[in-house]
């Protein structure tokens, strides 16, 4: 089940890579007929970058929420869980020392 998501994350990633090369010869194109400054291309072509980046940030989250939802799902915990379960237990050895402290007075 793994290597199909990561087979799916990576055809989704390679779709974006592939969309803004289209994109750049397109719009190089344009700026080398002169339909546009080439300034103009660049500051296009940079706002996709940025506009990637962004997508790129935006998926690696939801790819990690899908990873840990079916992590949960299958019954595991997570490390965020394993540490709040050993704050409980912390807390818990605690409060019995204290209960163990008093007894003994």
């Amino acid at each position: 089940m793994n290597d199909l998501l990561k087979k799916g994350f990576y055809l989704g990633l390679g779709a974006a890579f592939a969309g803004k090369e289209k994109a750049e010869k397109y719009i190089n194109e344009l700026a080398a007929k002169g339909d546009i400054a080439p300034s103009e291309a660049k500051k296009f072509i940079d706002g996709l970058g940025e506009k990637g980046k962004g997508k790129k940030e935006e998926w690696n989250d939801q790819f990690r929420q899908e990873i840990t939802s079916m992590i949960k799902g299958l019954g595991f915990i997570t490390e965020e869980d394993l540490k709040e379960v050993k704050q409980q237990l912390n807390t818990l050895e605690e409060k019995l020392d204290s209960l163990v402290q008093s007894a003994k007075k």
